[in-house]
């Protein structure tokens, strides 16, 4: 089968490699039709992760089913399934009180498998022909329609970034009413803004420095803040000061919370500083630490890993960023972390894109062939004006 293989930083290559294949009774082999590439793809490709040479990458599985083990009973060949980046048995204890991210059986180094990652365990990616799918019955998620249909992109955004925005507004706590601020643009982004609106959110703000970006969020219901023009806590306490009817509403002492009640960071170890091209891992926190109000509650949902060979320091290298804890103590923050159990989500979300509630693949902005694959990742790392690319195999 042809798939996207890791050769080495700023090296992906479309090879032909040995055909994906049941191996347990309770695997499914899944033809793909389309298959996402993911932001935090880009730490591998630049060479900021610990991933080996020769990885068939992809995290962000959607396709038909083809074959099923003799254990499966809920899956069938012939299924429109879409799949979750995490590898869950379903039945280790994480699983079972429901952190499918942290499945305790299916990688062998760590707790938390996924397709095509590193660290992630020995699993192949979905950017590929062919996907070798465990534990299928509690993997696939059903979906109505046909391949290339109107839904294609909506329903791929359930592997990963779609329940990963939503669960940024779960860890933030983001609840009808609530201020909210969101670092970064890129896709989780977005959809953390689409999912805060969603959870019926009253100021939505997304900070990043691209135009394209913002101007996505901006769709989104967000306002956008660029963070090259000047501190972004600064812009949105301004912003909020600027609002009169909600300076007219305020009692004596609740000018002290200018800021916001949610942040989440959707950007991780990769942030930039001020001027936007400079790599400053913890500018982000800083930012979260300054804008967040007292007792208010933060996401980390942006990627950050404890093995950096591209760092710039030895701290770093270690995943050891700083953080500004004694602002976030004196504040008496919340903050939550960690990557998201998309079965949580999966059901929910799959049944709001049905009643079109929710449009995910409105963020969608590049659908190639495996073949422009690796043309698209130079782009993509540019981080501009490729917000979210689908390979296409239908």
């Amino acid at each position: 089968m042809r798939a996207l293989v890791y050769k080495g930083p700023q090296d992906v290559r479309v090879e032909e490699v040995p055909d994906a294949r049941i191996e347990e009774p309770t695997d499914a082999l899944v033809r793909m039709t389309s298959s996402g590439i993911c932001g935090s793809d880009l730490h591998m490709y630049e060479g900021r992760t610990a991933v080996k040479p020769g990885t068939v990458l992809g995290h962000e599985p959607m396709g038909v089913v083809l074959d099923v083990g003799p254990a499966v009973r809920l899956v069938k060949k012939g299924d429109r399934v879409v799949i979750p980046f995490n590898i869950p048995c379903g039945s280790c204890l994480n699983c079972i009180r429901g952190f499918t991210s942290g499945c305790l059986t299916t990688n062998p180094a760590n707790a938390g498998a996924a397709y095509g990652y590193a660290q992630m365990g020995p699993h192949r990616g979905a950017q590929a022909e062919l996907l070798r799918v465990p534990y299928a019955d509690l993997a696939c998620l059903k979906l109505p329609g046909k391949p290339g249909d109107g839904m294609e992109d909506d329903f791929l955004l359930l592997s990963d970034v779609f329940p990963t925005g939503f669960h940024a507004t779960e860890l933030a706590m983001v609840q009808p009413g609530s201020t909210v601020a969101i670092f970064g643009a890129g896709p989780v982004g977005l959809l953390a803004a689409h999912s805060a609106a969603l959870r019926g959110a009253a100021e939505i703000y997304v900070v990043d420095k691209s135009g394209a970006r913002l101007s996505l969020a901006k769709r989104q219901g967000a306002i956008p803040i660029d963070f090259t023009k000047g501190d972004p806590a600064e812009q949105i306490v301004e912003l909020r000061r600027k609002n009169k009817e909600l300076q007219q509403a305020l009692r004596p002492g609740e000018e002290k919370m200018p800021g916001v009640m949610c942040a989440i960071d959707a950007v991780g170890y990769q942030a930039f500083g001020r001027d936007g091209e400079k790599a400053e891992p913890s500018r982000v926190l800083m930012d979260i630490a300054k804008v967040i109000n007292a007792t208010g509650t933060v996401g980390l949902i942006g990627v950050y890993t404890h093995n950096d060979p591209g760092a710039k320091d030895a701290a770093e290298r270690k995943g050891e960023i700083a953080l500004p804890i004694g602002e976030l103590w004196s504040k008496g923050v919340t903050i939550g972390m960690g990557q998201t159990p998309v079965k949580s989500y999966h059901y929910q979300l799959r049944d709001l894109i049905m009643a079109k509630k929710a449009r995910p693949g409105a963020i969608v902005s590049h659908r190639i062939s495996l073949e422009d694959a690796p043309k698209l990742y130079k782009e993509f790392d540019k981080r501009d004006k490729v917000t979210k690319a689908i390979v296409r195999f239908v």
